[in-house]
C-alpha cells in the first residue's frame, strides 16, 4: 500500500503555473484528468499513509508500547530523514538563487524573513520547502502525542474520533498543532483499529464494490473541482476533504485483490523504495519543470506532464538502486535504516528457505501495509 500511495502522490505534485492550471479547461479530458488523479483520487494518500503509520505504532497492543523507545526509534526513521531532506533541498535553493536561479519555482530565502525561513527549514507554521515532507513533520506531531490519543481513543472512542473527524473535514477549522488536519484523525483512527484489535480483512469480499465506489465518488468529485476551481465552494472543499478520508477504506480494500496479484507481491517487496520517492520526487519534479521552461517555453503542457511523471518513476528508482549499493551507510540514514530493515529481512527468508530456522513469514495482511 505505501509503494501504491507514495507513487500516487507524485501525481499531486507535478508542478504548473497559472497559465497551465488545469482548471483553464484548455486541454479538455486531460485537464479533468489532472484534476482527478491530484486534486481528488490521490489526495487520499496521506490519510491512509496516516492510518497504517497508527495501527503500526499500536499493533502489539497498549502494554507493549514504549514511549521511550518509540520516540528514539522516530528520531531515527521519521525526523533525521525530515531534517536531511529538507536541509539539502534548502541548501541548493539558498545557493541556486544567490546566482538567480530558482526564484519563482522556490520561495524567495534570501527575503523571507526568520519566521517565514524556520517554516522553509523546519515546518514551524507552515509548509517546508520540500513540500510533501510536510507529512513527516506531522507524522512526528502525532507520535509525541500517541500516548494521550490512546488513552482517549481507548476510554472515550466516539467523542474522540468524532470530534478529530468533523475537524479534519471542516474547511475554516484549523488546530495548529498540525499542519494536515486529516493527518491527526487518521493517525488516532488507526490506533482505535489497533487497540481494538479489528480484523483488517472482515470487509476484503467487498474489495472490487469498495473500490469502485471510491473511483466513482473521485470522478464524481473531480467533475465539479474542474468546473469551479481553483476556488473551491464550501461544500465541495468539504467533500473533498471528506473523500480524503474515507477513500482510505476503498484503497485498503482495494489492497484485498492487489496483493494476490504477482505484482502486487513485487510491489509487497518494495521496501525503502517507496520512502526514496516520497522524499525525492518533489525536488525532482521542480528540477525538470525548471529545464523544460527553459528548453521549450511554452511548448503544450500535456507532453511535460507525461515525461515528468514517466521520468520520474525510471530515475527514483534508479537512483534509489545506485545509492543504496553504492553508499549504502547514507542511504540507511537517508531512509531511516528502512534499508537495512529490508536486507534484514531478506537475509532471514533466505536463511529459512536453506533449511535453517526462521522468522514466520508476514501475513497477507502485513504484506499489504
Amino acid at each position: 500500500m505505501r509503494i501504491l500511495l507514495i507513487s500516487g502522490i507524485v501525481f499531486v505534485h507535478v508542478p504548473h503555473d497559472p497559465q497551465t492550471s488545469p482548471f483553464l479547461g484548455q486541454n479538455g479530458f486531460f485537464d479533468w484528468l489532472r484534476v482527478f488523479l491530484g486534486d481528488s483520487l490521490f489526495r487520499i494518500g496521506v490519510p491512509c499513509l496516516s492510518a497504517i503509520s497508527g495501527y503500526l505504532l499500536f499493533q502489539r497492543g497498549r502494554d507493549a508500547f514504549n514511549y521511550g523507545k518509540t520516540l528514539r526509534s522516530k528520531a531515527r526513521t521519521v525526523l533525521i530523514p525530515f531534517l536531511l531532506w529538507n536541509g539539502a533541498l534548502l541548501a541548493a535553493v539558498l545557493v541556486l538563487q544567490r546566482v538567480g536561479i530558482g526564484v519563482g519555482y522556490f520561495p524567495d530565502l534570501w527575503n523571507a524573513s526568520i519566521r517565514e525561513f524556520l517554516s522553509y527549514a523546519l515546518a514551524t507554521e507552515g509548509l517546508p520547502i520540500n513540500i510533501p515532507l510536510y507529512f513527516l513533520r506531522d507524522l512526528v506531531v502525532c507520535i509525541l502525542l500517541s500516548p494521550v490519543l490512546a488513552i482517549l481513543v481507548r476510554r472515550y472512542p466516539a467523542p474522540t474520533l468524532g470530534v478529530l473527524f468533523v475537524v479534519a473535514i471542516l474547511p475554516e477549522v484549523t488546530l495548529g498543532i498540525v499542519l494536515k488536519k486529516s493527518i491527526l484523525f487518521s493517525f488516532t483512527f488507526g490506533i482505535f483499529l489497533a487497540l481494538n484489535r479489528l480484523d483488517l480483512k472482515a470487509l476484503d469480499r467487498f474489495s472490487v464494490a469498495g473500490m469502485a465506489a471510491i473511483l466513482a465518488a473521485a470522478a464524481g468529485l473531480s467533475i465539479g473541482l474542474y468546473r469551479t476551481g481553483p476556488d473551491f465552494p464550501w461544500v465541495l472543499d468539504l467533500a473533498r476533504n471528506t473523500l480524503s478520508i474515507v477513500g482510505a477504506g476503498g484503497f485498503w480494500l482495494m489492497s484485498a485483490f492487489a496483493i494476490r496479484s504477482s505484482i502486487g507481491q513485487r510491489l509487497a517487496s518494495t521496501g525503502s523504495l517507496s520512502f526514496w520517492i516520497f522524499c525525492a520526487h518533489y525536488p525532482l519534479l521542480v528540477l525538470m519543470w525548471m529545464v523544460w521552461n527553459r528548453a521549450a517555453g511554452d511548448a503544450a503542457y500535456p507532453l511535460f506532464y507525461a515525461i515528468a511523471i514517466g521520468a520520474s518513476f525510471i530515475i527514483l528508482p534508479a537512483t534509489n538502486l545506485f545509492v543504496s549499493r553504492t553508499l549504502p551507510g547514507l542511504y540507511e540514514v537517508l531512509t531511516g535504516s528502512r534499508g537495512r530493515k529490508a536486507k534484514l529481512s531478506a537475509a532471514a527468508k533466505s536463511y529459512s528457505s536453506a533449511g535453517r530456522p526462521g522468522p514466520a513469514e508476514p501475513t497477507m495482511t502485513q504484506q499489504r501495509r
